[in-house]
C-alpha cells in the first residue's frame, strides 16, 4: 500500500485486514508498506477487502510521493500460492479479489502475469498514474474490472495470482551515486548484459539514508537465489548491506553470503515457512 510514514495509519490499515498478518515492512522513502497475510481460500478476498477499504479511506493519490514506482493507494494486491495444486485456488481467489475491489470500491482493477498473458505490473505502471489515467481514457488500457477511470483520490489496482516473489533490496557501498544504482539496476535485471534470469530491478536514491540502492524483484527463487543477485551487483559495485521486503522462501536465501548484513532480518518471522508454521492454529 501506498504508505510508508505515518505509524497510527499503517497499523489502522494493518488492523482491518480479518486475516492472520505474518508481517509488515514499512519504508518511508519508497512510502510505502508491504502487508503479508495467511488465509483459507474463500477468506483470503474479503479480508483483503476490509484493509483496501481501511486505506482508500486514509490514502489520497493526490498528496503521496516516493521513490518506488506506483498508481494506486492500494497498488498490488497479489494472490500467493506455495505449490501447483494450489494455482487453480488461487486464480479464482486473486479473480474474486479483483471484482470485489472494483465493484465495492470503485477502483479500476487490472490483472498481471498469468492471469493476463504475461502482462507485467510495469507495462500498466509505465508513466505512474497521470499517464496511466490518459491510457484509460484514450482506450489504450482498459481495467479488467470496475470503472473506466482512475479513482480520485486511491487511483487504481493491480491484482494477480503468482507462487512467492521476493522483493529484495542491496544497498551500494557509500559514495555510490543514483545513476550507478540505475546502471547496475540495468546490467542485472533480465535482458541486461549480466541479467539474472526473473530478476526486475530499478535504481533507487534513499534520502533518508543517504543510501543507493539497487531495488529488486526476484520472480523465481529456484532459478535466480538472493545470493545470485548480491554476486551479480557485486560485479560492479561494492555491497553494504542488503534488505528484505516481506517473506521469503527459505530456499531463497540458499548460499547467501555471510558478509552482508541484513538489518531487522529474522528467520523465525521473515521465512515463509517459519511464519506460517507459527501463525498456525497448533504453532506447528
Amino acid at each position: 500500500m501506498s504508505e510508508g510514514r505515518d505509524a497510527e495509519l499503517i497499523r489502522a490499515i494493518g488492523d482491518a485486514f480479518d486475516a492472520r498478518l505474518l508481517e509488515v515492512h514499512s519504508d518511508p522513502d519508497h512510502h510505502r508498506s508491504v502487508f503479508t497475510l495467511a488465509g483459507e481460500p474463500g477468506r483470503v478476498a474479503p479480508s483483503v477487502l476490509n484493509g483496501a477499504r481501511a486505506a482508500i479511506a486514509r490514502i489520497d493519490m493526490r498528496r503521496q510521493e516516493g521513490v518506488h514506482p506506483r498508481v494506486g493507494a492500494i497498488d498490488v494486491a497479489p494472490i500467493v500460492y506455495l505449490d501447483d495444486a494450489a494455482r487453480g485456488a488461487a486464480c479464482a481467489e486473486a479473480l474474486v479479489l479483483a471484482d470485489l475491489l472494483a465493484d465495492e470500491l470503485e477502483v479500476p482493477a487490472f490483472l498481471y502475469g498469468a492471469l493476463a498473458e504475461g502482462r507485467t505490473r510495469a507495462e500498466i505502471r509505465r508513466g505512474g498514474p497521470a499517464e496511466l489515467a490518459r491510457r484509460i481514457a484514450a482506450g489504450e488500457l482498459t481495467p479488467d474490472f470496475g470503472p473506466r477511470r482512475m479513482h480520485e483520490t486511491a487511483g487504481a489496482v493491480l491484482v494477480a495470482a503468482r507462487p512467492p516473489l521476493v522483493a529484495f533490496n542491496v544497498e551500494l557501498a557509500p559514495p555510490a551515486t543514483l545513476e550507478q544504482a540505475r546502471e547496475v539496476a540495468a546490467l542485472i535485471r533480465e535482458g541486461g548484459a549480466d541479467g539474472l534470469a526473473g530478476v526486475r530491478a530499478i535504481g533507487l536514491r534513499l534520502e533518508q539514508g543517504g543510501i543507493a540502492q539497487v531495488s529488486t524483484n526476484v520472480e523465481d527463487h529456484r532459478r535466480t537465489t538472493l545470493a545470485d543477485v548480491v554476486a551479480a551487483v557485486r560485479r560492479h559495485a561494492p555491497v553494504a548491506a542488503a534488505e528484505l521486503v516481506g517473506l521469503a522462501p527459505r530456499a531463497a536465501f540458499e548460499g547467501f553470503p555471510d558478509d552482508v548484513p541484513v538489518p531487522g532480518f529474522d528467520p523465525a518471522r521473515h521465512l515463509i515457512e517459519a511464519a506460517l508454521a507459527a501463525a498456525s492454529p497448533s504453532g506447528a
